[in-house]
């Protein structure tokens, strides 16, 4: 029977391609997007459903929930890869405004949450949920702290402290899912070109969701509650 996934955010880049690698390994990917018009020509360029979701809005989740367990019954698989930022600031954090801040958790912190938490009877129902976060190393308070890297460099206090709670929200959906077979675990794609940089990355959107496909396909012996590199090495919290 084949094996059912939502990817959050899936009209464009990261989660666009997400879809597609899923697909090619016979999973049958749901594009979730806000935008219907660009979600619905993703889902027919990628011969993949589609559901309009929008992480923000508890109503559009709830019903993107429904629709997928009326005609799926079951989720095997959710990739959160809706996400936002916001100008870099300078890379000043006394810069940043509280209305940032919460825009920005409203996507990529909460939303997670809600979204998670209206798909989750459907992945335990399912005989090897996964659920996959996508964060970012921009969320490593270990790395953010060496001078010199690329993290030292970057300080948009909005966007990396939401992938720390991210990666923090991944931790306790772990734990309370510990003894099941659901995994959870966050990753971090690397610095691919997509349009939240601006097309500055050097790695392609499809390299970036490979890391995202590795977890959502794990084994049954593969690790949960972890944050994991382009790699597959674990990256420091």
């Amino acid at each position: 029977m084949s094996r059912t996934a939502l990817v959050t955010g899936a009209s464009k880049g990261l989660g666009y391609q997400t879809v597609r690698l899923l697909g090619e390994r016979g999973i049958t990917a749901i594009v979730g997007a806000r935008d219907e018009e660009r979600g619905r020509s993703a889902a027919r360029e990628l011969g993949a459903p589609f559901v309009q979701i929008d992480v923000t809005d508890p109503v559009s989740v709830e019903a993107a929930a429904k629709w997928i367990e009326h005609e799926y019954e079951t989720l095997d698989i959710l990739v959160n890869n809706a996400g936002i930022t916001v100008p870099h600031q300078d890379g000043l954090p006394s810069m940043a405004t509280l209305a940032d801040l919460r825009r920005v958790f409203e996507t990529n912190v909460f939303g997670v949450v809600a979204v998670t938490t209206a798909m989750l009877p459907m992945l335990l129902r399912s005989e090897a949920g996964r659920i996959v976060n996508v964060s970012s190393d921009l969320g490593s308070m270990t790395r953010g702290l060496v001078p010199g890297t690329p993290q030292w460099a970057q300080n948009n206090l909005p966007y990396s402290a939401s992938k720390a709670a991210l990666n923090m929200v991944t931790v306790a959906f772990a734990k309370e899912l510990w003894d099941t077979p659901v995994k959870v675990n966050a990753e971090s794609p690397g610095f691919c070109a997509t349009d939240i940089n601006n097309f500055t990355g050097f790695r392609t959107a499809e390299q970036g969701a490979q890391v995202a496909v590795r977890l959502a396909t794990l084994p049954a012996g593969g690790p949960t509650g972890g944050f994991f590199d382009a790699d597959g090495e674990p990256i420091p919290w």
